[in-house]
């Protein structure tokens, strides 16, 4: 029986199987998405998605989706489905869906009369190819079948539409054929386990809607290419294996490679391994560089992102290697002392925590190797570079003030993790002294004194070891109130933003914290009381007069909600940290609960996964990405806290 559970009798009802979403990744740039009944709800969903090089080295989607269809005594039974205007869906393949289950791999089970067919998918990992088999449980008789493929050939984030320059032919291969819709894309070989009949019959099909995308506020129909079908017959019993790739496949192999690579997925047999399962899909490798993609099914790889999820993603799952490789990775795109906060072919460095992240995250790492000396030979270049930029001033007015504390900011810019812009206005600017950011940069600051101390570096000591002292004392005066009994936001001048948002438990959460108990015990029951929900902390206070509970819309008011209430799984994390230091392995079971509360998430929208976001009103609703790397992080590394802490270790 599968951990993962569905209502077998809901399965037909599009309302309930539309808004749960399969996600896999290759490990090397390409991904598999859509929902468990195979109709794809956004222009981010395909069969097959690639990276292109030719062209942005964006992902590509190549293969749309393939549609089966059952013949039987003259009759086609198409097990397709898409949307087109008006709410209309043809073919109505979802009609003939019995039972879904998602163990290791998507399993999805249809019934035509007599004939009980099963879908079963796999990404082959490290290559751009998808495996699809399709096995016949029941067959009174031998069936036909015909396979009716879908094509886009076009970037994740625009649509495809008719037009002239599309090239319809295709090429004959063993068991199948080839296209390429466009110069400078790899071809799409589309082969089978068995011999077959290609008939061609090129054609568009006009207008596909994606529902996600209209709710979104996007551009939302698209124009699909049919380079004509595949028909061969089938027996009880038999196996049929389907393969998508950019490289030529051997049908004879390809059973045997669909089974071994089976039997490499991490079974979904429970929470846990749900979350070390979507935790592998966010490892990117390039040649020796590995990077983390941030979110499904549209992020690319992110600076801050990154080194939050790190530590969870790797060291929670005792790979160290795999964290190692990543930090090289990073430390090489340092500039001026900054990380890319989007990292691509312009990569932009508009960002003031990343670079503080890196030490967190850095610190992570050296704790789980039990070395203080290896780290500062192998990064005190890097640490150095950070600290002197942070300190002498660099980029966005990124600037350590004479009191100690880190200002950041310019005109129109959001240079923390809150960077939602509105109409080229930032929503929350947080210009000034940002309480996480200060937060960050006692504890970069008192960790690298350590590392120093350990390795002997009297020269760095002598720099900098009469800041921390400053820092902590200016931390204190300058965001404390006893009377509000919380930190103050952010601070500019004489202006103090007393908005009530979670980046304070930042300030709780880190290895060295610059508060005292008191402070430290206020602000913890503060957030506990106001931002804690049972999806993570909401970003704002519901009292706040600005307080967006629900994030839905187009792109104006999502992102006006982004960080005005909606709650980020995320920063579960340091509420858990903050909360089992002050309360050791008493604090375990409170943990426990929280982790309760989060089971039941990876049966609602990215199966098996974390979401990027939820609403901040019950029943707080999922939304944003599927899956996102720093929310899953965040869930395995409470689990290692539990572990670490639990009386029975």
């Amino acid at each position: 029986m599968s951990y993962l559970k569905f209502d077998k009798s809901q399965l037909i009802n599009l309302e309930y199987s539309l808004n749960k979403e399969v996600i896999r990744s290759n490990r090397a740039g390409s991904y598999a998405c859509t929902t468990i009944i195979v109709c794809n709800t956004r222009k981010y969903h395909g069969s097959l998605v690639v990276p292109v090089e030719n062209f942005d080295g964006e992902q590509h989607v190549l293969l749309s989706t393939l549609d089966v269809s059952i013949i039987q005594n003259g009759q086609d039974f198409n097990l397709g489905i898409h949307k087109y205007q008006g709410d209309l869906y043809i073919p109505k393949g979802h009609k003939y869906v019995r039972d879904f289950e998602i163990n290791s791999i998507p399993k999805l089970v249809y019934r035509v009369g007599g004939v009980v067919l099963t879908r079963e998918s796999i990404l082959v990992e490290k290559e751009e190819q998808i495996l699809i088999k399709y096995t016949f449980v029941e067959a009174d008789k031998t069936v036909k079948l015909r396979f009716t493929p879908f094509l886009a050939f076009r970037n994740i984030h625009s649509l495809s539409k008719v037009n002239m320059h599309a090239n319809t032919k295709v090429k004959r291969i063993k068991n199948g054929v080839k296209s390429r819709l466009y110069d400078g894309y790899p071809y799409l070989n589309m082969q089978f386990s068995k011999t077959c009949e290609f008939i061609q019959m090129p054609d568009w099909y006009y207008n596909i809607e994606y529902l996600e995308e209209q709710k979104r506020g996007y551009d939302f129909k698209e124009d699909l290419f049919v380079p004509g079908y595949f028909e061969m017959s089938a027996k009880k019993g038999e196996s049929i294996i389907f393969s998508a790739s950019t490289r030529e496949a051997n049908p004879e192999a390809l059973k045997r490679k669909f089974s071994l690579e089976h039997g490499k997925r991490v079974s979904k047999d429970n929470f846990r391994n749900c979350l070390i399962n979507a935790a592998e899909q966010f490892f990117n490798k390039k040649g020796k560089k590995v990077e983390i993609i941030a979110g499904f099914p549209w992020f690319g790889s992110w600076g801050r992102d990154t080194f939050i999820s790190l530590p969870g993603l790797s060291l929670s799952l005792g790979n160290t290697k795999l964290c190692k490789e990543v930090i090289d990775s990073m430390v090489a795109k340092l500039k001026n002392g900054l990380f890319p906060n989007m990292d691509n072919e312009d990569p932009a460095y508009n960002t003031v925590d990343a670079s503080l992240w890196f030490f967190w995250a850095l610190q992570q790492y050296t704790k789980a190797i039990h070395s203080d000396v290896s780290i500062w030979t192998q990064y005190n270049k890097a640490i150095k570079e950070i600290l002197n930029a942070y300190r002498k001033g660099t980029m966005f007015g990124i600037k350590m003030d004479a009191n100690g504390l880190m200002y950041a900011g310019e005109p129109g810019r959001a240079l923390t993790w809150m960077d939602a812009v509105v109409n080229g206005k930032p929503v929350t600017q947080r210009k000034g002294y940002p309480v996480e950011i200060n937060a960050l940069w006692y504890n970069a600051v008192v960790f690298s004194l350590d590392l120093a101390k350990q390795a002997g570096d009297n020269s760095f000591i002598s720099k900098w070891k009469n800041l921390p002292p400053l820092i902590k004392d200016s931390f204190i005066k300058t965001f404390w109130d006893e009377k509000k009994g919380y930190l103050a936001d952010v601070v500019d001048g004489d202006f103090k933003d007393w908005s009530l948002r979670p980046n304070q438990i930042i300030a709780l959460s880190v290895d060295n914290s610059p508060v005292d108990d008191e402070i430290y015990e206020k602000v913890l029951r503060v957030v506990d009381c106001e931002l804690l929900t049972p999806r993570g902390l909401r970003t704002l206070s519901p009292k706040n007069e600005h307080y967006i509970g629900v994030y839905e819309g187009n792109q104006e008011k999502r992102d006006s909600a982004y960080h005005q209430g909606t709650v980020w799984p995320w920063l579960i994390e340091h509420f858990c940290r903050a909360y089992i230091k002050k309360y050791k392995s008493s604090g375990v079971p409170f943990l426990k609960k929280i982790v309760a509360d989060f089971e039941p998430v990876v049966n609602e929208h990215g199966l098996g996964t974390i979401s990027e976001i939820y609403d901040g009103d019950p029943p707080h609703h999922p939304r944003g990405a599927i899956s996102q790397a720093w929310s899953v992080a965040a869930l395995l590394n409470v689990l290692k806290l539990i572990d670490d802490y639990s009386e029975e270790n």
